[in-house]
């Protein structure tokens, strides 16, 4: 039951974020999003957290929120993740803890990573965006998303870390 709640806020969470960074209306920012990965990252660790309250092992958890400008576009972006992208985040060791489709931003998809540490994250993304596979199925089937990223660390009382 705990675990799911903090899935629950992690949703929230990054819808949140998503509608806030959207701009007036809900409308997605001008100008596109740098591939999937290639965002500057974070730091991601306990000792950057700002806070006594944090796991000192706790792992770098990636919440990504991806919104596209139509329900079309979301179901090439379904399509591309469930045929093709999956396989190589598992080829390049990025680890999924699961993808949620909110009910309130139906033009969204959210996914939550995790990784030893930022250092694990930069390399399994670099890694994965210089895939010659990803830039093939990122260009037979092209999405644009807005990509908002929101790294997170596990308090010390969390359940998962």
């Amino acid at each position: 039951m705990r675990s799911r709640i903090v899935i629950v806020a992690l949703i929230v969470i990054g819808v949140a974020v998503a509608v806030a960074a959207s701009g007036p209306a809900g409308q997605a920012a001008a100008g596109q999003a740098p591939p999937a990965g290639q965002e500057p990252s974070a730091p991601c660790s306990p000792s950057t957290a700002g806070s006594t309250n944090v796991a000192k092992d706790s792992r770098c958890f990636e919440m990504r929120t991806y919104t596209v400008d139509s329900v079309s576009s979301l179901d090439l972006l379904h399509k591309r993740f469930r045929e093709y992208t999956m396989a190589l985040f598992k080829k390049h060791g990025i680890t999924i803890v699961g993808f949620w489709q909110p009910t309130i931003v139906p033009n969204a998809l959210i996914y939550l990573c995790v990784y030893k540490d930022r250092e694990a994250r930069d390399k399994a993304w670099a890694a994965f965006n210089a895939d010659p596979e990803w830039a093939r199925v990122r260009k037979e089937l092209s999405v644009s998303p807005k990509v908002d990223a929101v790294f997170m660390v596990a308090t010390d009382y969390s359940p998962m870390k």
